[in-house]
């Protein structure tokens, strides 16, 4: 049995809010372009970050959303291109390297990695 769900989308970059009924056994990405609107996206595997939101209201499952980490999913994050609606749902894009930053930040500058990346070991 499908269920259908009332998704709210706000794309901050546009200062647009987007409201459709969204089928959840349907990717909500997929929902939204199948109707004519259109959401930040790349890659559609939920390996990056430009179709993230945050979590306003609502639930959601994105059990293939491996460009997201579970600490990130946790504090509110989704991958609209590998996430389904669990209920009524309100969500806000979030600006790409935002995300990013959250997510790799710790990584970077951090005085590893001298000159370029390492390719071998010595």
């Amino acid at each position: 049995m499908s269920f259908t769900y009332k998704v709210t989308v706000r794309d901050r970059a546009k200062g647009i809010t987007h409201t459709l009924s969204v089928p959840d056994n349907r990717y909500i990405l997929q929902s939204f372009e199948s109707l004519g609107v259109e959401l930040p996206f790349s890659c559609r595997n939920g390996a990056c970050t430009t179709c993230a939101v945050r979590i306003i209201s609502g639930r959601i499952s994105q059990p293939e959303a491996v460009g997201l980490s579970p600490n990130l999913q946790r504090k509110g994050y989704a991958l609209l291109c590998v996430s389904y609606a669990c209920s009524d749902l309100e969500v806000e894009t979030q600006d790409e390297d935002e995300v990013y930053e959250l997510q790799f930040g710790r990584y970077f500058a951090k005085g590893r990695v001298r000159a370029g990346l390492p390719l071998d070991e010595d």
